[in-house]
């Protein structure tokens, strides 16, 4: 990654010309939309991408020989080979799609999972993970007898990566963790956590639905055996899933689900398998929406992806300082924004998570609020909800600024004597 000094600040006025929805007004006042998280905004480009499919090519992909599967085919393509690119420039073979990083997930914990893990093995998560980097393992730890660690993190919202030793053994099969948490925010040590898994012999799986969208990412780098990430945290259309794996992994799993597509003869009583990535790409994918992501990629690859790294760690270090003046804001996570992604979880003491976003929607803020599908972490945390602001590249200080009044607005709607305190 290059030094922030390196890198050119984001014209945040000029993208936001970009977004249509921008332009609206919620309840009277401007949209500030502070969700990317859950899902981001699409640029024009995007949106025209996917009109342009359906207006002029769209066609069934792989099987027509006509001039609009052709066509269709080579966008459904191209848009592999530019994913694969962006990700450190794999084999495009090695890139899979698929309707979202869950489904990703739960194609590795079935197709390799199944076969490679059984009774007494150790499967290692977080208990900061999404619960779409738990249940996939659970349901496999309940089918097959194995068993279940997590990797602890410290009251400051980081891994205690001191317990390695003592939760890596020889029976751990895998390990899967998060790139960057959804509710911390905390950039885990991929790389160092995928040497001591690999020092085992365990697969290391990684949960990036939070962190492609935001940081530069080598899958070489990271020694990671498999990534998944969604096309809609990252200015794509919803219904786009990736999952990266290792070729010489997937040549040699089962395939997910079996259909068109993913054979290459099949008899009334057997068939053989189509090669990577199709073997597990069966029916007819999500062709539209695939071809529109590679606007979503052309989008950020034209920002530079250092430039939006260094864009979310200025908003965050501002965003901590903001909301801590305020005194009464208790923010889960690191403090240092250099450790951590564009999201901020915070509670107000008096007004509880799903209050205070209703309150906020008022002022045309739009956040997060609730356990985010992290409920053990939740638990860990001792919070039942939280409220949850996440930036992008098509975010300010303003927006930030404009949060910050309105928190204060509802404490004063709820009677309290409200003095903003110097951050720190």
């Amino acid at each position: 990654m290059k030094v922030a000094s390196e890198v050119p600040r984001l014209d945040v006025q000029r993208l936001r010309a970009d977004f249509p929805i921008l332009d609206r007004k919620v309840h009277g006042k401007r949209l500030v939309y502070l969700d990317s998280a859950a899902t981001t905004q699409k640029p024009e480009a995007v949106i025209e991408a996917l009109s342009h499919y359906y207006r002029t090519f769209n066609a069934n992909i792989h099987r027509g020989i006509h001039s609009l599967a052709e066509e269709a085919t080579e966008a459904y393509e191209q848009t592999r080979r530019k994913v694969a690119s962006f990700i450190g420039g794999v084999e495009p073979r090695s890139i899979i799609f698929t309707r979202n990083a869950t489904e990703g997930l739960n194609l590795v914990a079935y197709a390799w999972g199944r076969h490679h893990v059984g009774s007494g093995d150790e499967i290692l998560l977080t208990e900061m993970e999404h619960h779409s980097n738990l249940v996939p393992w659970m349901l496999l730890a309940r089918e097959k007898g194995a068993v279940l660690k997590h990797i602890p993190i410290t009251d400051e919202g980081e891994l205690r990566l001191d317990c390695l030793s003592d939760l890596m053994t020889a029976r751990t099969k895998v390990v899967s963790v998060t790139l960057v948490s959804n509710v911390l925010g905390t950039i885990n040590p991929v790389r160092e956590i995928a040497d001591a898994a690999h020092r085992y012999g365990a697969l290391m799986v990684v949960d990036g639905a939070q962190g492609v969208p935001h940081l530069p990412v080598d899958v070489r780098a990271l020694d990671c055996d498999f990534l998944a990430f969604s096309g809609h945290k990252m200015l794509g259309p919803t219904g786009v899933g990736v999952l990266y794996g290792r070729p010489e992994l997937l040549m040699n799993m089962e395939p997910f689900l079996g259909g068109g597509e993913m054979i290459r003869e099949v008899r009334l009583d057997r068939a053989t398998w189509n090669d990577i990535p199709w073997k597990f790409e069966a029916g007819t994918p999500n062709i539209a929406d695939v071809v529109a992501f590679s606007a979503a990629l052309d989008y950020l690859e034209a920002v530079g992806m250092d430039a939006v790294r260094a864009h979310e760690v200025e908003l965050t270090g501002y965003g901590l300082e903001r909301l801590l003046s305020l005194g009464w804001i208790k923010i889960y996570g690191p403090r240092d924004p250099d450790r951590r992604g564009g999201v901020l979880a915070f509670n107000d003491p008096e007004i509880h998570a799903h209050d205070l976003s209703t309150i906020l929607d008022q002022y045309g803020i739009a956040i997060r609020a609730g356990h985010h599908c992290a409920q053990p972490l939740m638990r860990r945390l001792g919070a039942a909800a939280t409220s949850r602001a996440s930036f992008y590249l098509y975010n300010d200080r303003d927006d930030i600024d404009a949060l910050v009044e309105a928190l204060i607005a509802a404490g004063k709607y709820f009677g309290r004597n409200t003095r903003v305190h110097p951050a720190g």
